[in-house]
């Protein structure tokens, strides 16, 4: 799905270089290697403040615990997620409280929110999937107008522009009370092991995140806060700051080749490619579309005969994981997030996928399609 060690050769001389000066500065936890990644990021996102932290579960429950919510108060967020999102919000003694998504965009769908607010309400969690932006405009009206915190989780969308209805530009994470990110390997700007980071205009709330992450302590040894211990080394640090300047040479990249399978896969009737709302720049962490009439498993079992890989993203929806069973939510009547795990499916992208590959896998898809 991902061709990390094509993309590695690309840039192993620098990789090695930025390794080879945090192993001879024997820094590994923090230090100027972890404070440049922070600077750049913060430019880069044009955002006040940056706490990296050690991967995007974390940078979701620091964000939560910052922000002083309590067992019992509760969060609005999509079922059609990976369960990092939603986790968090259980593991903390939260309520998660799940909503429909957009049937085109697959994003937390806003005019489902605001019949799911309730006076323990107390944040709204939009999850930028695929790359895909949310309708953040609708979001942050709603949450002004009820007074409520907005995270955004944006471990799929990094890169992306959001286009404001006032006329602004702001890239994805930077929109809300805090942004989340993930720099998982395979992530649109990926390390070489788990990483993650925090974002926030609001200088007194960047404080308490910083606290929350590292042990919640402001002065060393004076713990004033529960916190965790979730830090960013410096090694992956140093990958991300050889990464950073690439990241939108890569969006491009991805772009290009979810063109090239818009153009070959569109023409199918049994195809729904990837919708682009106009208000965001679509980053493609994944290329996912919606089959109509078409046997998933088989087509499945088929591309691996043919060397091809596929993931479904996701097959089992948040509010029907056993974790979330003491919650009742069996009966929970959310008709798009069903109809999108029994027909989604994604195809590889990535920055090194060359013209005859991408021909070739959508060579298959259609024959396969065609036939049934």
């Amino acid at each position: 799905m991902v061709d990390l060690g094509t993309q590695y050769q690309e840039i192993k001389s620098e990789i090695e270089t930025a390794i080879q000066e945090v192993l001879d500065s024997s820094v590994y936890i923090g230090g100027s290697v972890v404070q440049r990644f922070q600077q750049s990021l913060e430019a880069y996102l044009g955002v006040k403040h940056v706490i990296p932290c050690a991967n995007g579960t974390d940078a979701l429950q620091i964000a939560m615990m910052a922000l002083g919510l309590k067992s019992g108060d509760e969060v609005i967020t999509p079922s059609f997620t990976y369960i990092a999102t939603t986790e968090v919000i259980a593991l903390l003694g939260l309520t998660p409280v799940f909503v429909d998504v957009d049937p085109k965009t697959f994003c937390i769908d806003p005019s489902k929110i605001e019949a799911a607010i309730t006076s323990k309400t107390k944040a709204i969690v939009p999850v930028h999937l695929y790359g895909q932006a949310c309708d953040m405009d609708a979001i942050m009206k709603i949450a002004k107008q009820h007074n409520l915190f907005v995270i955004e989780d944006n471990a799929q969308g990094i890169g992306s522009d959001y286009y404001s209805e006032t006329g602004e530009v702001k890239k994805l994470g930077t929109i809300g009370t805090i942004g989340c990110t993930s720099f998982f390997p395979s992530k649109n700007l990926g390390c070489y092991g788990d990483g993650g980071a925090i974002f926030t205009n609001d200088g007194e709330l960047a404080i308490q995140l910083k606290m929350a992450a590292n042990h919640g302590q402001k002065v060393k040894y004076q713990h004033d806060v529960v916190g965790c211990n979730s830090r960013l080394d410096a090694i992956q640090a140093a990958i991300l700051n050889v990464k950073l300047p690439k990241l939108d040479e890569y969006v491009a990249k991805r772009i290009d080749v979810a063109d090239f399978y818009d153009r070959v896969l569109g023409v199918s009737d049994k195809i729904v490619v990837p919708y682009r709302d106009g208000k965001s720049k679509h980053v493609f962490h994944q290329y996912t579309v919606q089959l109509n009439g078409v046997n998933r498993d088989a087509l499945q079992t088929y591309l691996a005969t043919k060397d091809i890989p596929s993931m479904i993203y996701y097959p089992v929806p948040a509010h029907k994981q056993g974790m979330f069973k003491s919650f009742n939510l069996g009966e929970l009547d959310l008709p798009v997030t069903e109809s999108l795990t029994k027909n989604v499916i994604s195809f590889p992208i990535h920055t090194e996928m060359t013209e005859d590959q991408q021909s070739y896998i959508c060579s298959e898809i259609l024959n396969f399609v065609n036939a049934n």
